[in-house]
This record gives C-alpha cells, sequence and structure tokens, in this order.
C-alpha cells in the first residue's frame, strides 16, 4: 500500500511539472503570434490604404496585387505625406493614425463620445489624395475598407474587404471589377455629400456615366451592395466637416 501511495504523488507531481511546462509554451507561442499577428495586421492596413490610392502591383486589368510586406512600410513612408486625426474641431498629426481602429471609435460616437477619426493625405505624380477610412456591415458581418478622394470630391480608388460575406456573390466587392467602377464617381451630389450606391436599376454595365453617383449592383448580392452603399455614405458623412474644408467650391 505504501508503495502505491508513493507512486500515486510521482504521478501527480509529474503530472503537475506537465502543466506548468506545456502552459509556459503556450504563454511563449500566443506571446510569439501576437507580435506576428499585430505586425501582418500593420501591414494589411498600409497595403489597403495605398492600394485605394493607386499603389499596388496589379499586372493586368483583373488583379489584386498589393506592395509586398518587406517593402510596404517604406512605400507608405513615401507615399503618405500626412497622418492626421480628428477629434471634433482639433487635428493633430500623427504617425500611427492608420492604427486606428474605426470600429471602435464608430462605437464610441454612438455612445455620445469624442473619437479619433484617421485620416491619410497621399500625393503621386503631381496629384493628391484624400484617403479616408470606411467601416459597415455586409449580408453576414462586418465590411470595411478605404476611399481616396482629391480635392474635387471625385474618388481616385477604393479598397473593399469583409468578414464573411458570401463566395463568389457578395464576397465580390473585394474583386477588381466591381471597386474599379468606383473611380470617377463623385461623393457629391448637388453639393451635397450623397455618397455612391450600389445600384440594381442603374443600367450602366460598363460604368461610362459618372456623375449619378451610382455603379451596377452585383448579381445576387443587394444586401451586400446595399452595405456597401450605407458604409460609404455614412463614412463620407462622418468626414463632412474635414472634407468640406479641401474641396474646390
Amino acid at each position: 500500500m505504501a508503495f502505491n501511495k508513493e507512486n500515486n504523488s510521482y504521478t501527480v507531481l509529474f503530472a503537475a511539472i506537465m502543466v506548468v511546462i506545456v502552459g509556459s509554451i503556450l504563454a511563449y507561442l500566443a506571446s510569439a503570434l501576437s507580435g506576428k499577428i499585430k505586425e501582418n495586421e500593420r501591414f494589411e492596413k498600409q497595403q489597403n490604404i495605398l492600394y485605394a490610392m493607386g499603389v499596388n502591383e496589379n499586372q493586368d486589368e483583373s488583379s489584386v496585387n498589393f506592395i509586398p510586406t518587406d517593402i510596404v512600410e517604406a512605400e507608405f513612408s513615401r507615399f503618405i505625406t500626412e497622418q492626421l486625426v480628428i477629434n471634433g474641431e482639433q487635428i493633430t498629426q500623427n504617425d500611427e493614425a492608420y492604427l486606428i481602429d474605426l470600429k471602435k471609435q464608430i462605437a464610441a460616437i454612438k455612445k455620445g463620445e469624442t473619437a479619433e477619426l484617421p485620416v491619410f493625405i497621399g500625393e503621386k505624380e503631381g496629384n493628391k489624395y484624400y484617403i479616408i477610412p470606411m467601416y459597415g456591415k455586409g449580408l453576414w458581418d462586418a465590411i470595411w475598407g478605404f476611399i481616396a478622394l482629391n480635392e474635387n470630391m471625385v474618388v481616385q480608388g477604393v479598397y473593399f474587404d469583409h468578414k464573411s460575406e458570401t463566395p463568389g456573390l457578395g464576397a465580390n466587392i473585394k474583386q477588381r471589377y466591381f471597386m474599379d467602377d468606383f473611380t470617377g464617381e463623385s461623393v457629391l451630389y448637388n453639393d451635397e455629400f450623397k455618397g455612391i450606391a450600389v445600384a440594381k436599376g442603374n443600367n450602366d454595365p460598363a460604368n461610362k456615366i459618372k456623375d449619378d453617383n451610382e455603379v451596377d449592383a452585383l448579381a445576387g448580392a443587394t444586401i451586400t451592395g446595399n452595405g456597401v452603399s450605407a458604409m460609404i455614405r455614412e463614412s463620407v458623412n462622418l468626414y463632412k466637416d474635414y472634407l468640406e474644408t479641401i474641396r474646390v467650391k
């Protein structure tokens, strides 16, 4: 009996040691992975902002190729000349404004709290771009992106992404043919900030009409398209006071 008790004690001790060892390994891996995930998120945001202003490695009319991660920080510093944070009537510079989570800022606004809204100013080939982030709701979950405007409030480029829209339908908001349709459209209508609607009855599949504040809808993705329309409209109006200060009147 004594032997069994001693043996059992060793078993319990061994199990406890293993729990500590495994716990330490998991904690180390979690810490290491957390740093890598944050790095990847940083690169992805920089890639998306640059893509919206037309800085990418697209090779044809259908590809969506970002600036590679090994050079994206350098390219971001090269093309993004200012990063601003809007807090009420106060506008400050912040070199890490791109890390601000717009979802959290929108939630703060809905609660009546102060919020920090990031905006990015880029320059390319002598042209200036004002890039604002967007966040909204698709059919199943969150959608987000960036829209680049010039001083006339004409879209110079966009980037959309989603969490879980339907493959082949709503997920196509991040396809090149859909995103390119927004270039050249205005977010103004009769001198008011209207946004751009994803419209089923647009009847302009080639998207040659650029003064109607509309692009053709995605087949079978009405709710996602409505989400994109709402996201653009609400995001542009969120930044309306700032955009009024830079637009040509």
